[in-house]
């Protein structure tokens, strides 16, 4: 058993403990309680300061199976509010909690301080429990991840999120895992993930190998293996739309500096801050 499996393995038995603790029934009722989420592809896609520089999707990431703990205090709306003040279109969070250190909680907390934020549930989702899940804690999208999801169950889950306004960042690695996801009726966000999961080499050629396989009309994202201003500028000569990024800019000395290295843009005053934030 490969790391991916095992994880997927323990993600199905926290889910059936999770359906103990609270219904599907009260997880859906508060998905559907809450407001409409930002439109995440739309903030991918809207014109940038940086020009054609792909739109970063920041990610809250404090662990990780392959390089262990990246971040010693864990300040995931600290964190996320640095992403927003150097200018990211998104925020992608961690929410498993075994193999990464991330919490739900985290997504909330992040959401309920930052609400116009478009946030991305990043976590091994595999049941429509996960996408009520992440609706009622504030997300705009999740991620699905081909290589362990069966076509009809890939399917079924990037419809449910979008019944309930949520984008999907489909994930592939490969060109066979690439032309199921393709078939996936609306779709309209599809990420390469540049890390083999299987094995966790990493190569940012893999994005741009499949890049031309992919229309315009889907927003491109890759995904890991993205560490400086030439990757970038490697990625936007291919078209790439967005990139999501996070070992090197949580590890990084200075956050916020590590964005604008990426992106070539230093950004004024954003105004994303929720001030009188009730869950924090």
């Amino acid at each position: 058993m490969n790391i991916l499996d095992e994880i997927f393995a323990h993600k199905r038995i926290e889910i059936a403990e999770q359906k103990k603790a609270i219904s599907l029934a009260n997880v859906r009722a508060g998905a559907e309680a809450s407001p409409r989420p930002p439109d995440f592809v739309h903030a991918l896609r809207a014109p940038r300061p940086y020009g054609r520089t792909p739109a970063l999707i920041a990610e809250v990431k404090f662990a990780s199976p392959s390089k262990g703990l990246l971040v010693r205090r864990p300040d995931p709306v600290g964190l996320a509010g640095k992403y927003v003040e150097a200018g990211a279109a998104a925020v992608s969070v961690l929410t498993d909690g075994k193999y990464f250190q991330g919490r739900l909680k985290y997504l909330r907390d992040i959401h309920c301080r930052f609400p116009a934020m478009p946030l991305l549930r990043k976590d091994f989702l595999c049941d429509p429990y996960q996408v009520y899940e992440a609706r009622a804690a504030g997300a705009a999208a999740v991620l699905l991840i081909a290589a362990c999801l069966d076509p009809a169950l890939l399917a079924g889950l990037h419809a449910l999120a979008s019944e309930l306004g949520l984008a999907s960042l489909v994930e592939v690695h490969d060109r066979a895992e690439l032309e199921t996801a393709m078939k996936i009726a609306g779709l309209a966000l599809l990420g390469v993930n540049n890390r083999d999961l299987r094995t966790f080499r990493v190569d940012l050629q893999t994005c741009l190998d499949l890049r031309a396989l992919v229309p315009p009309s889907i927003c491109f994202v890759a995904e890991s293996g993205i560490h400086a201003r030439a990757d970038v500028q490697r990625l936007s000569a291919a078209g790439v739309k967005a990139m999501l990024v996070g070992e090197a800019l949580v590890t990084a000395p200075d956050v916020m500096q590590a964005v604008y290295n990426l992106t070539g843009y230093r950004p004024g005053r954003v105004s994303l801050l929720q001030e009188d934030c009730p869950c924090i």
